[in-house]
């Protein structure tokens, strides 16, 4: 019997578990003496440098490309946050459930562990049950640019990013910024937000970690509410000791900053409460055990319409080699991938020709930054289902 091109790039989808609270990656990915192993990658590197393209060995990817990373964060949730948004019954109440959907995106990160770097055309396809689709693709490779582009049924929410990772080396520390546009619309109000996301710091000294960190904006022009956080290690001395998963903040008018509407304040792997400053009132904003705790892992639904530009069909055998702990496999996998994206490339600027993403318009403003749109207005349904 011949395989048909659906099926052969059923065969070599590989889909991991998602980052979560409980089990997962974290769980499996724990091999001895990490920390010297990661210190060593470094004695050659200056402080200041971009690590933009620096390449790991496959002993320290995980399983998954970056687009796939940034899916996750929309896609695999314990509870509807995004969804909430839209149902607010004025804005001030539906910005407080973006707040709480974008504490939602940060996931519990690995020291010592990332993602492959997407090539370039790589895409990303995926639906949380029957209520959202989401459509990945990296737009460039130099500089890496990634764009994302999600629907919910009935259109009531639609995302848009368009984001670059910018990570330096600081001597003691690796500290990895996103750069670029997230927004989240709400149609049916007319309302669009901005948002940030924190940064991650990678610790080598005093003792190795990582973490997120750094302020969060979130901003909606249409209401003139905006909302600032801040990731943040609480109680600490000199790097020592502290919780590192703290966030506080508040809400506020963008019209008078210094007039607090609502605090915010605890740990976004546990709880982040709201209190009302007029009258005191706490309640919890945000509950990371239902939210992020125990995660589905991502599954092929339709064989056949699983796209040979995937990304787990792209990294399938790389990551099915390291899930086995075969790292000259993945090693030998990895560099295929590689070369392979290398050569496209080549010949492409021998025929004079440009690359255009199949799913994204591409520009920088008079700022040198990149921005993309969706080429269509709404994301189909895909062959790659989350269970909701």
């Amino acid at each position: 019997m011949v395989e048909s091109e659906g099926e052969a790039a059923c065969a070599s989808a590989v889909l991991t578990p998602p980052l979560s609270l409980e089990g997962g990656l974290a769980a499996q990915l724990r091999p001895a003496n990490l920390a010297q192993r990661v210190l060593s990658l470094f004695r050659n590197v200056t402080p200041g440098s971009d690590l933009s393209h620096f390449q790991l060995p496959a002993t320290f990817n995980l399983p998954k490309s970056q687009l796939q990373m940034y899916g996750e964060g929309v896609y695999c949730a314990g509870e509807d946050l995004l969804s909430r948004c839209a149902v607010g019954k004025d804005s001030l109440e539906r910005l407080t459930s973006v707040v709480a959907w974008s504490i939602s995106t940060t996931r519990p990160p690995i020291f010592g562990f990332a993602p492959y770097n997407p090539i370039l055309g790589e895409t990303h396809h995926v639906s949380w049950g029957s209520s959202l689709n989401v459509l990945l693709e990296q737009v460039s490779h130099r500089p890496p640019v990634s764009a994302l582009h999600a629907t919910a049924a009935g259109g009531d929410v639609r995302l848009v990013w368009c984001q670059s990772p910018v990570p330096k080396f600081h001597g003691a520390s690796i500290e990895a910024a996103v750069r670029g546009r997230r927004e989240l619309r709400l149609p049916r109000h007319g309302e669009r937000y901005e948002l940030d996301c924190p940064n991650l710091l990678i610790r080598l000294l005093p003792s190795p970690s990582v973490e997120w960190s750094g302020d969060v904006r979130v901003a909606c022009a249409e209401s003139g509410l905006e909302a600032q956080l801040s990731f943040c290690r609480s109680k600490s001395f000199l790097g020592f000791g502290g919780d590192a998963r703290c966030v506080r903040g508040r809400i506020f008018r963008s019209a008078s900053k210094e007039e607090t509407i609502y605090e915010i304040d605890g740990f976004w792997d546990r709880t982040v409460s709201i209190k009302d400053v007029s009258t005191g009132e706490v309640s919890v904003l945000y509950d990371g055990q239902r939210a992020i705790g125990n995660l589905a892992t991502p599954a092929v639904q339709d064989h056949k319409g699983v796209s040979p530009s995937e990304s787990a069909v792209v990294w399938g055998e790389v990551s099915d080699a390291l899930l086995k702990k075969d790292w000259e496999r993945a090693r030998q996998a990895k560099r295929r991938v590689e070369d392979e994206a290398r050569k496209l490339a080549k010949e492409r600027n021998e025929n004079g020709e440009v690359w255009t993403p199949k799913h994204f318009s591409l520009s920088q403003n008079k700022n040198g930054e990149w921005e993309c749109w969706p080429l269509e207005e709404s994301v189909p349904p895909a062959p790659i289902v989350v269970p909701s």
